[in-house]
């Protein structure tokens, strides 16, 4: 078996990982006392097969992760309790984003060295890719009762409790650290996030500036400042980032700080050097994202042949009858954080974050025959008993984030692709679709940088092709599904709170109340790059922003134009006017 990255059926690698462990076990041969304390050594100078694990290491630092792994696997061949080989190993199928198979080998790592810290590490971080976050808390858990006298522990056990939403919890963990290592960048950093997040935005710009302070180049401090939007760096601050992008930055330091200062020049109205701190940003990130237009409309294509008319009838009635589900879905920077922020203001609505939950289960379908294993492939041989569950392990899934109110909200944006199996899955639940103006909507996502998906969003010409995706598919919803989905658009909500608030609260079977109209009162802490501007009474200033910059939006407008055309003309590029 091969770590290769384009092979996508996990069951089948895990499989085989679990049977490579089993006949090493079976068929090993114990050649005495020195490789039974190797198999079980954590790293200490007498470690079996030492010079091998050397040259292993050696081999993946320059990019070998070929080689290096078949020589892990040979010594777990020799000595399958090699406890060294099987995390290293892990830690290539790490690497390669295969994390079921990382947790096979780490999962038996532990079993013979229950006590090596640093693979209940390892087991963390697979943990939380894997969104298993109950088993990311043991073994973080598990990190700080092996090493609680380390400041990374409590970095580790911290960045979980966040993962968790305990986020007040996560800030004293991070206080911890800094008791033991006051000059720690990431701890100061991490604190901060959690600060924004629950909404202490003067504490977290001081800890970010400290961050700063003792680490003047942190440019993740820099990007996080900035992303606040509602704060604006001084003279020297500018200074030093731009004096830094002079220097030899990593690709990631430079697009942080490049973001970093477009936003700030947008905030001063220099509109021009913004979009050009802008675009040096998304070019470099682009490099490193794996984004394929082709493979996104046939993709589409493939859930619109899928959810077609006569399947979503044939299957009607068969989900789980739970209505606690408020979807908000659409795409980033349209107004998402707005609606739940609304909506989380009611009494009988709790408010999460953007939730995983969905994806996970959907990703987890599989049928044992199937050579297709993807959605929406994996749908269409589902029985009702099927569709049951997965409503039912949706719902089981999103207890954690609850808090007892009758429903609560699942604000994730990309689920406007699953509209078609929550119906089947979660027929009572309810879904708003966020909309913006065209060119609103794709520049304030090509303007974000986000911590991490939404491959799209690097370049105008793919940006502007996705949204015309969305549109084409949230069409199908609703031509198919009529009243499902409830269509918000963020200028009218802007232009009449009240109005689109009793809409929201109509569609949603809620009473309306007024504080959702006061929702910037609401304390609950906000994960998304739009928590500080949520936490302010409605405002018009992001209405028809991209006119600062539509004579650097060419290619957009140009694929955007049947769309465009379609508005008034008042709320139409000048290219297209006439």
């Amino acid at each position: 078996m091969r770590l290769d990255p384009t092979r996508s059926n996990l069951l089948t690698k895990i499989e085989k990982a679990q049977h490579l462990i089993a006949e090493a076990e079976k068929n090993v041969v114990r050649t005495g006392p020195a490789a039974r304390d190797g198999g079980k050594s954590t790293g200490g100078k007498h470690m079996a097969f030492a010079e091998e694990i050397h040259k292993a290491e050696q081999l993946a630092k320059g990019g070998d992760s070929k080689q290096a792994e078949d020589i892990y696997r040979s010594i777990l061949k020799r000595d399958p309790d090699h406890v060294e080989a099987a995390r290293l190993l892990a830690k290539i199928a790490f690497e390669n984003k295969h994390y079921s198979e990382a947790e096979v080998f780490l999962r038996h790592a532990a079993s013979n060295a229950p006590d090596y810290a640093r693979i209940w590490v390892d087991l963390t971080n697979v943990y939380r890719e894997l969104d298993q976050l109950d088993d990311a808390l043991l073994s973080a858990t598990k990190v700080l009762e092996l090493a609680p006298e380390m400041a990374e522990t409590h970095i580790l056990y911290a960045g979980v409790l966040g993962t968790n939403g305990r986020h007040d919890e996560a800030i004293r963990a991070y206080e911890k650290a800094l008791q033991i290592a006051p000059d720690k960048p990431g701890a100061l950093c991490g604190m901060a996030h959690h600060q924004k997040t629950i909404g202490q935005t003067a504490a977290s710009i001081a800890t970010y500036r400290q961050c700063l302070k003792i680490k003047p180049d942190h440019a993740e401090a820099y990007w996080s400042l900035a992303n606040l939007k509602t704060f604006q760096f001084n003279d020297a601050e500018i200074a030093t980032m731009q004096a830094l992008l002079s220097d030899e930055l990593k690709d990631e330091s430079r697009v942080q700080i490049h973001n970093a200062l477009g936003l700030d020049r947008e905030s001063r109205c220099d509109y021009d050097t913004a979009f050009s701190h802008y675009a040096q940003c998304n070019r470099l990130r682009r490099k490193s994202e794996s984004y394929d237009p082709v493979e996104t409309e046939s993709r589409f294509d493939q859930i619109i042949e899928v959810f077609n008319e006569e399947f979503l009838s044939g299957n009607s009635g068969v989900g789980n009858t739970d209505a606690s589900p408020i979807f908000v879905v659409g795409l980033p920077r349209s107004g998402s954080t707005l609606i739940e922020q609304i909506l989380a203001s009611h009494s009988q609505v709790d408010g999460t974050h953007e939730l995983n939950d969905l994806a996970r289960i959907v990703k987890s379908i599989r049928r044992p025959a199937q050579k297709k294993s993807r959605f929406p492939d994996t749908v269409q041989e589902l029985s009702a008993d099927d569709w049951q569950k997965i409503g039912e392990d949706y719902i089981e899934s999103t207890l954690r984030f609850r808090a007892g109110a009758a429903h609560f909200i699942d604000k994730n944006p990309n689920n406007f692709t699953f509209i078609g199996l929550i119906r089947l899955a979660l027929p009572n639940a309810r879904i708003i679709n966020a909309r913006r103006h065209p060119l609103d909507s794709c520049f304030g996502t090509y303007k974000q940088l986000f911590a991490s998906g939404q491959p799209f969003s690097y370049d105008l010409t793919e940006l502007g092709e996705y949204y015309v995706q969305y549109l084409r598919l949230l069409d199908h919803w609703h031509q198919l599904l009529p009243g499902f989905v409830l269509d918000v658009h963020y200028e009218q909500v802007v232009a009449d709170l009240e109005t689109q608030v009793r809409r929201i609260l109509e569609f949603c079977e809620l009473p309306f109340e007024t504080a959702c109209l006061r929702f910037h009162e609401t304390d609950r802490a906000v994960k998304t790059a739009s928590s500080e501007q949520v936490r302010r009474p409605i405002y018009s200033s992001s209405v028809n922003l991209w006119r600062h910059y539509e004579q650097h939006l060419g290619e957009l407008v140009e694929i955007l134009q049947p769309l465009l055309k379609q508005l008034p003309e008042a709320d139409q590029p000048s290219k297209i006017q006439g």
